[in-house]
């Protein structure tokens, strides 16, 4: 898959993933890409925590997760992106650390994508009790989880189909601008 053809594709699938197990050398090289984001002073201050298997994600939602956890259930790889806010360099008063985990995120989202894995990113979750599960040190901020699972469709983009069919986007020109801000 092109990049291009992945950043076009890539949707959060919340309801369309299967139980078939993801080989640990693709769950690497997704993490791999991961690392290979961008930071600011190239801190590289993401860390990540693989939970695999079917105890270990429902303990993670079990403990977690009260609410939303039907998604991460569905999944037998849940990644959880972490960082130490003391590692992300500040500049004018801003701490960069979340901008280069997203960074991150984005590159792990975006080559799931392409080796046909689904993702939804979950913001909303006990952070004290995703550290206590996975004995996360204090210092550590759980930033976002993903579960990654291939979708139970023939194909990523089959069972990305009704998704993208239905997502919105500001048009380019209400939120990119030329010489100045609103324009020029």
């Amino acid at each position: 898959m092109e990049t291009l053809d992945a950043i076009r594709l890539r949707c959060s699938l919340k309801s369309k993933l299967s139980g078939r197990e993801v080989p640990p050398d693709v769950v690497g090289a997704v993490l791999h890409a991961a690392c290979l984001a961008p930071s600011a002073r190239n801190t590289q201050p993401w860390r990540f925590v693989v939970v695999r298997g079917r105890a270990a994600v429902d303990a993670l939602a079990d403990a977690a997760l009260p609410e939303s956890s039907a998604v991460i259930r569905r999944a037998l790889v849940v990644v959880v992106a972490c960082a130490r806010p003391a590692d992300g360099v500040v500049v004018g008063g801003l701490n960069y650390y979340l901008y280069d985990v997203g960074s991150a995120v984005q590159n792990l989202l975006l080559a799931a994508t392409d080796r046909g894995l689904a993702t939804h990113l979950i913001a909303s979750f006990d952070e004290a009790a995703v550290k206590r599960v996975l004995r996360i040190p204090d210092d550590v901020r759980v930033v976002v989880l993903t579960p990654l699972a291939w979708p139970d469709a023939a194909s990523y983009e089959e069972a990305a189909a009704e998704r993208l069919s239905q997502r919105t986007r500001k048009p380019t020109e209400e939120v990119v601008f030329e010489g100045a801000w609103g324009g020029a």
